[in-house]
């Protein structure tokens, strides 16, 4: 894996510098301009954006509670730190860390792994399901030519765009939401039918391959454990709420980043909705996290958006882009590598262990049905 990750960064790196340069001779660029933009900028408001993103670590390892408190009960802040620093590993090592807070919230709690592995897929799901939402309320103010703009990462969207622009649009202003409402009749029909669901996919897909039908209905039947963590109506309430508050705390962290950049007209009079075109853009460019090279494809991509979207130049779009890096992404480094140290985690061992205890979960179903 390492050997792996080591060949990507380094062709990863040598098409950063490839484009740098050819950009050079392309486009025209002030970095005196660019350091302008961010001398001027207004450090109050990108400090307000910080005090947004730890807030939302908070609703985090609150939501993360409630959905434990049938397996077992713990403090609603008590699971702060496996936020902070799962987050802190992904920022440094990339989204290979992604199973690190399951695997820390498991270590914590003495909780079985495949039950917090359970809970990280429904988070995700709440996750997806209220930034859906907030997209959709924002695309009703946005023309369709920049919603399609700004989904243009997408092969997907680009295609349909190619071959029908008024179905890529509906596509890209609506598709998260049918995904995710798809995505919630899944969760409904596992929680009500997990055993049913569970045999079903395991006969189907075992008709392809015996090991992977039983390690698909190994994992259904793990995901509907983990739905046990939600038995009635309110419950759903309070988990929707708090996600959607979160990710409310997330879109205002983008939106006064922004703002915060007052020699930019643009930047500086940005609206809600197209600020979150800009979240989108970000977060696709963010799926695929590498270690460090990931943060300069990140910048780029999200400065590009911002031009392409209000029109700011490129100087201000790049300086925007990297501070909208820190404070959604970089600002959790510092708390949390001082909170690892204080919890005796090493973020590297910590990345490893829960890698393989993923890979362990995953493959021990199907071994076992081949035995």
């Amino acid at each position: 894996m390492k050997k792996k990750q080591l060949i990507l960064g380094l062709v990863v790196l040598a098409a950063l510098v490839a484009l740098f340069i050819w950009g050079r001779q392309k486009f025209h660029f002030e970095f005196g301009v660019f350091r302008t933009q961010l001398a001027e900028a207004d450090w109050r408001r990108i400090a307000l954006g910080i005090g947004c993103i730890y807030l939302g670590f908070v609703f985090r390892s609150v939501r993360w509670a409630a959905l434990l408190k049938h397996n077992k009960r713990v403090p609603p802040f008590s699971l702060l730190g496996t936020q902070v620093i799962g987050f802190t590993a992904i920022a440094l090592i990339g989204r290979v860390a992604d199973p690190v807070r399951p695997y820390l919230v498991s270590k914590k709690t003495g909780l079985p792994l495949s039950s917090q592995f359970a809970v990280y897929i429904v988070e995700r799901l709440f996750d997806a399901g209220s930034m859906a939402l907030i997209f959709s309320v924002a695309m009703l103010w946005i023309p369709q030519a920049d919603i399609v703009k700004a989904t243009s990462h997408s092969g997907m969207v680009s295609t349909m765009q190619h071959h029908s622009p008024l179905l890529a649009a509906f596509f890209a202003r609506y598709g998260g939401l049918a995904l995710t409402f798809l995505g919630a009749l899944f969760l409904v029909a596992v929680r009500l039918w997990g055993a049913s669901v569970a045999s079903f996919c395991e006969h189907s897909f075992g008709l392809v391959s015996k090991r992977l039908g039983a390690a698909i209905g190994e994992k259904i039947r793990t995901f509907h454990a983990g739905l046990d963590t939600m038995r009635s109506f309110s419950e759903f309430a309070v988990t929707a709420s708090l996600s959607i508050a979160m990710w409310a705390l997330i879109a205002y962290a983008y939106l006064t980043t922004c703002r915060a950049f007052t020699a930019s007209p643009e930047l500086a009079s940005l609206t809600p909705p197209k600020c979150v075109l800009l979240m989108i853009a970000s977060g696709g460019a963010s799926i695929f996290q590498l270690p460090v090279l990931g943060w300069f494809t990140q910048i780029g991509i999200v400065a590009a958006a911002i031009t392409g979207l209000i029109g700011a130049s490129p100087e201000a779009a790049t300086a925007c882009a990297a501070s909208l890096l820190l404070v959604t992404f970089l600002s959790t480094i510092p708390v949390g590598l001082i909170w690892a140290q204080f919890e005796h985690v090493s973020l590297r061992k910590v990345a490893h262990e829960s890698e393989v205890a993923e890979e362990i979960a995953v493959d021990s179903p199907a071994t076992n049905a081949a035995e």
